[in-house]
């Protein structure tokens, strides 16, 4: 399925805005939805083409800045080609996460387990007996050795479990 994506970069004047350099932002639109982030730099309002969405003027600060977003510019779509590849869930913020170096997290099977009977020993006594703690405890045990036996690993990625 084709997706449409873009990338801005704007001015975002502060609501009492007087006088001075303004933080640029970057913009990444897919299909219509947005996911923001700041660039970290800022730009006078006079020194700055909202049409191009760069630093105007022949300056080193204008050359550095537009070199900085160009820069940016390149790691996001190097984000979203990554996200394309990989077959990933390509959304604003799938993109603008995996630019900024935010991972998914991985949850295994083992490691769910021990978090479930981790929460449930806390409530033996109060809403479990220790009967159905101990139940747990020997499902934990048969699924790792499952886990050995049919497949030969410790663990297993929840997202791969169908």
């Amino acid at each position: 399925m084709k997706t449409n994506f873009s990338l801005l970069f704007y001015l975002k004047k502060p609501k009492n805005y007087q006088d001075g350099p303004v933080p640029i932002y970057m913009r990444i639109t897919v299909d219509g939805k947005r996911s923001e982030i700041t660039s970290g730099r800022s730009c006078v309002p006079e020194g700055w083409s909202a049409v191009n969405g760069r630093a105007t003027g022949k300056k080193e600060d204008a050359k550095s800045l537009n070199a900085y977003l160009s820069d940016l510019q390149f790691k996001v779509n190097e984000a979203h080609r990554h996200l394309v590849l990989n077959g990933k869930l390509l959304t604003a913020d799938t993109i603008r996460d995996k630019f900024l170096g935010k991972e998914e997290q991985q949850y295994t099977l083992i490691d769910v387990f021990k978090e479930h009977n981790r929460k449930l020993e806390v409530l033996v006594g109060t809403e479990y007996t220790n009967g159905t703690a101990e139940r747990y405890r020997t499902s934990l045990k048969h699924t790792v050795d499952f886990l050995k036996w049919k497949y030969s690993i410790d663990d297993i990625l929840v997202k791969k479990i169908n």
